[in-house]
């Protein structure tokens, strides 16, 4: 990948509020909703980078760092670490404000996705990175 830019800073790409159905008997959200959120996240992202299928193959490094509640606004923000032949892997952070008159944000959880380019027959096959005039590349040009 040679020359590949990626973006310093992360950019949004979803946002949503935590319901009641997302929450676990104590009241917190489930870890497991906030990853699909994530999972999300990243999928729309690497879409916009990736022309045809791509697939989840791996979560590395997820950590939980505060719990979200009911209410809160969540909002995923993505930047891209590497792009491979086949894959390509994103750097999620979840944030979320609060509902409290202050409306402070805080970072709540962060992994680093990696989806894989597929094709027809579900098997692997190389990246073509989608270029600003929507036309596809390969990953090694």
């Amino acid at each position: 990948m040679g020359d590949e830019k990626f973006q310093a800073d992360p950019v949004p790409s979803l946002r949503t509020v935590a319901m009641p159905a997302d929450a676990n008997p104590g009241g917190d959200i489930f870890g497991g909703w906030i990853m699909s959120q994530m999972d999300l996240a990243g999928a729309i992202h690497a879409s916009h980078r990736v022309a045809g299928r791509i697939v989840t193959v791996a979560v590395e490094s997820m950590k939980f760092h505060l719990p979200v509640y009911v209410g809160d606004q969540v909002s995923c923000f993505c930047n891209t670490r590497n792009i491979g032949t086949t894959s390509i892997s994103v750097h999620i952070e979840t944030w979320v404000r609060r509902r409290q008159p202050h409306q402070e944000s805080f970072k709540v959880t962060e992994a680093t996705y990696t989806y894989v380019s597929i094709g027809e027959n579900r098997n692997p096959v190389p990246i073509q990175l989608l270029q600003p005039n929507g036309r596809g590349a390969s990953a090694d040009d």
